[in-house]
């Protein structure tokens, strides 16, 4: 009877375990967007400490031998923040003029492709632009609905961002309570090891943004000296555009090829498709050799880690993914060490 009873007891428990988990684990899958945010900001605090320990002891401005961490985080925030005004200074004046200039030659360019589609009889009869638009598949409300959606998902990735800087900002602020109380769950003679391991995925994760930005000064350099020689429009802000999307992988080069090609297509097709040209070696290059090469230099992962780890990021939740993926195999292999090691270390020991 005992048995039976110790029997159903255990069984409870188990159903009891198994529920507790699912419930978790759907409550997780519920709030993926939000931890999602989390893990980005945990990324970018993790990247951003050592510089900005580096601040906190600057010797440079005669205010002490150390600065409070706070307004070293403060101090490099608003330097973001100036680079980013410079850029969009830069940027958006020549955008606006050559958005309108392209707005002005665009019914010449469409009728231009008519006729040569109706010369070589690939299409029946011109038609005007308006027409075109027209004639368009969905409905006015349809296409209401497109732009609040669009507009509406701006409007949640401007909330994500903030939501993003000010949770960097706090893990920032109180990363030693963090790193104590995170380490307080392990036993204490593994804690040593815990926190020397936290360390090393800061320092990789800090090569990681600053491999980002070598990607970002070498496609951008590279953007530039191209199209500038083979006389682009705008070709300083193509190449803005490139170091900017070389934040994402692969992406940022396909970007940047896109701009590059409308750009040109404004002066001739000829031009257009010497810059698709370009910009399909340039991503090549980039994809295949800049990326693994650096990413290997920086983090220490192997060419092939670097773009499985890509691809893999990508199929998940594709660019963020893509974004994500390499800094996250970085973590994963620290951590993959720090057990082997530990192990080994075991068996010695026996």
């Amino acid at each position: 009877m005992d048995v039976n009873a110790g029997s159903t007891l255990q069984l409870v428990r188990t159903l009891a375990v198994i529920f507790v988990a699912i419930v978790i684990a759907w409550a997780l899958y519920l709030a993926r967007g939000a931890l999602l945010l989390v893990y980005v900001g945990v990324l970018l605090a993790t990247g951003f400490s050592p510089l900005i320990t580096l601040i906190e002891r600057q010797r440079v401005l005669p205010i002490g031998s150390r600065i409070p961490r706070w307004l070293a985080i403060l101090v490099l925030y608003f330097f973001f923040l100036c680079v980013i005004v410079a850029i969009l200074l830069m940027i958006l004046p020549p955008f606006i003029q050559q958005l309108s200039d392209l707005w002005t030659k665009l019914p010449a360019m469409a009728a231009s492709a008519q006729k040569f589609l109706v010369d070589r009889h690939l299409i029946s009869h011109e038609v005007t632009l308006g027409q075109l638009v027209s004639s368009a598949p969905g409905s006015p409300g349809d296409a209401v609905s497109a732009v609040l959606s669009t507009l509406w998902s701006f409007v949640g990735g401007l909330i994500g961002l903030v939501t993003i800087l000010i949770l960097t900002f706090y893990l920032l602020v109180d990363a030693e309570s963090v790193m104590d109380t995170f380490a307080r769950l392990f036993a204490v003679e593994r804690r040593p090891a815990v926190m020397a391991a936290a360390r090393q995925i800061a320092r990789k994760v800090s090569a990681w943004l600053g491999g980002h930005l070598m990607l970002a000064v070498l496609m951008g350099g590279a953007s530039a000296i191209g199209l500038g020689l083979m006389g682009v429009p705008y070709f300083y802000v193509i190449a803005v555009v490139a170091a900017i999307g070389e934040m994402i992988p692969i992406i940022g080069a396909i970007l940047a090829g896109v701009v590059a090609t409308a750009i040109a297509l404004t002066v001739s097709v000829k031009l257009a498709g010497a810059a698709l040209a370009y910009f399909v070696v340039l991503q090549q290059i980039e994809s295949n050799v800049l990326v693994p090469k650096i990413m290997e230099r920086q983090v220490g992962l192997s060419p092939v880690a670097v773009i499985m780890a890509l691809m893999i990021g990508s199929e998940i939740h594709g660019i963020i993914g893509a974004v994500l993926a390499i800094p996250t195999t970085v973590i994963l292999k620290v951590l993959f060490e720090e057990l082997t090691q530990r192990k080994s270390a075991a068996s010695r020991i026996a």
